[in-house]
């Protein structure tokens, strides 16, 4: 599959960007900046300069809000009505912290057994000793979950 998304076949879903940037070492984000070699590393991401990548398996989107390297590294995530994406442990073992904040829409958060529903406004700061697979889900039949993303690297 990696040949296949190397040679611009395929695009690579949410769930395997994640097992990818865990098996490096590096947040979703900082293995799309990569992909993206062009960028120079600079402090300022202006929105006009921004790219989106859109999971092609759930419409999922993802916007990278932060320059590459910065800390914390923030991404504003669209996740569609009905939708879900699953993240595996190892995609969060090399985190110090990081926390969810709704912005509009409903989301479910399910950690191995531990559910958490977040509305607009909620924050949710997660437990980096406890990592686990984790799974984000839109609940709404009709409402876009639009959610930022902060996380620090260790």
């Amino acid at each position: 599959m990696i040949s296949r998304i190397e040679r611009a076949e395929a695009s690579p879903t949410a769930a395997l960007l994640g097992k990818l940037s865990g098996a490096f070492g590096l947040t979703v984000s900082a293995l799309l900046a990569r992909a993206e070699a062009d960028a120079t590393p600079d402090r300022l991401s202006r929105a006009t300069d921004r790219t989106a990548w859109v999971d092609p398996e759930t419409g999922y989107v993802r916007h990278t809000l932060s320059p590459p390297g910065a800390e914390p590294e923030m991404v504003r995530v669209e996740l569609p009505p009905g939708k879900s994406v699953g993240y595996p442990a190892a995609s969060y073992s090399f985190m110090r912290g990081q926390c969810v904040w709704v912005m509009k829409g409903r989301l479910r958060i399910d950690e191995g057994d531990e559910t958490t529903e977040l509305g607009p406004g909620d924050c949710l700061a997660f437990d980096m000793a406890t990592t686990r697979d984790r799974r984000y889900t839109n609940p709404s039949d009709n409402e876009t979950a639009t959610y930022v993303v902060s996380l620090v690297r260790r």
